[in-house]
């Protein structure tokens, strides 16, 4: 009986020596600067080993995948008021975008620099890249959540694509968000408060007939994309 007791002791503490290691290095690259901060000096700053650094995060890139997770964690349970509270399909989608951008707001100063390799699609970082796919996934399955829960009426073929268009949509927010050295980043939360109600009422026109093939055409560029990337 003890050792199923011993392997969780064990989980947890391998659980909080990756954490002490990933906000570390989040303290450094604040300070610091992305590109200036080594493995090495994260690991002095965790007190740990080199070798348990790497042992944890093979690369600085793997420290920021870990801190995306995080900000994807934090920004689903922020959602989560809104997405239980609102049904309408606006009201939904700028709720979760405006909470994407509380969660974001304290890391803005050193945004750019992240996005500087983010922007390589060669790159761990890219949001597309193979490394980002679990927060890629998290992210289209909290917006699948948005429009599944909301009363808004669609095609089922705008159903289905619906999740994946919005988190691009996101990242589109995202880049502005990036680049805009408004205070708190109000122009970026002008953007989100009228762009919401345009997609709500593309939406809801993709329901009649003049645009619903327009729509359907759409996805079936949409299917071919993602079927040759």
């Amino acid at each position: 009986m003890p050792e199923p007791a011993r392997r969780t002791s064990l989980t947890s503490k391998a659980e909080q020596t990756r954490a002490t290691i990933a906000d570390a290095a989040m303290r450094l690259f604040r300070r610091d600067g992305f590109d200036r901060t080594t493995m090495r000096a994260v690991a002095k700053e965790a007190g740990v080993s080199v070798g348990n650094a790497y042992y944890y995060f093979s690369s600085k890139e793997h420290l920021i995948q870990a801190f995306y997770d995080g900000i994807q964690v934090e920004h689903a349970e922020r959602a989560d008021a809104v997405l239980e509270r609102e049904t309408s399909l606006e009201a939904r989608l700028r709720g979760v975008l405006e909470a994407w951008l509380d969660v974001a707001a304290p890391n803005h100063e050193f945004a750019a620099q992240f996005f500087k390799n983010a922007a390589d699609p060669a790159s761990p970082l890219s949001p597309f890249s193979e490394e980002s796919t679990p927060a890629r996934e998290a992210s289209i399955e909290l917006y699948r959540r948005v429009v599944d829960g909301s009363e808004a009426k669609m095609t089922p073929a705008l159903r289905a694509e619906l999740p994946e268009l919005l988190w691009l949509l996101q990242m589109g927010f995202v880049l502005f968000w990036v680049h805009d050295a408004s205070p708190g980043q109000t122009r970026t939360r002008t953007l989100v408060a009228q762009a919401t109600p345009l997609v709500d009422r593309l939406v809801r026109l993709g329901r009649l007939p003049v645009v619903r093939g327009v729509i359907d055409d759409l996805m079936g560029v949409v299917r071919t994309i993602r079927s040759t990337a």
